[in-house]
């Protein structure tokens, strides 16, 4: 698993749409989705049923993100809020 890919997943989790979810964190939609998958190949189950527009979560999405992800270190955090 790479560092960033629970960062991505609740992005999408979140936002119900990769687009937004890219924006949110700063990476081209492709590159979001590519890690998405990746992380669904490594998990053995999809994570999200996606539609035209939206992302949700399916049955294993939903245990995913019951599990807490890592958080940010403080200055990555802080570095957000200043861009923001």
């Amino acid at each position: 698993m790479h560092l960033r890919q629970p960062e991505y997943f609740v992005a999408v989790a979140e936002e119900q749409n990769f687009t937004r979810a890219a924006e949110r964190v700063h990476i081209s939609q492709s590159g979001v989705s590519a890690q998405i998958r990746q992380l669904e190949r490594e998990l053995g189950a999809e994570l999200f049923d996606r539609s035209a527009r939206t992302a949700t979560l399916t049955v294993a999405g939903k245990a995913r993100s019951s599990t807490p992800a890592p958080r940010s270190p403080p200055w990555e955090r802080s570095a957000r809020r200043w861009v923001r």
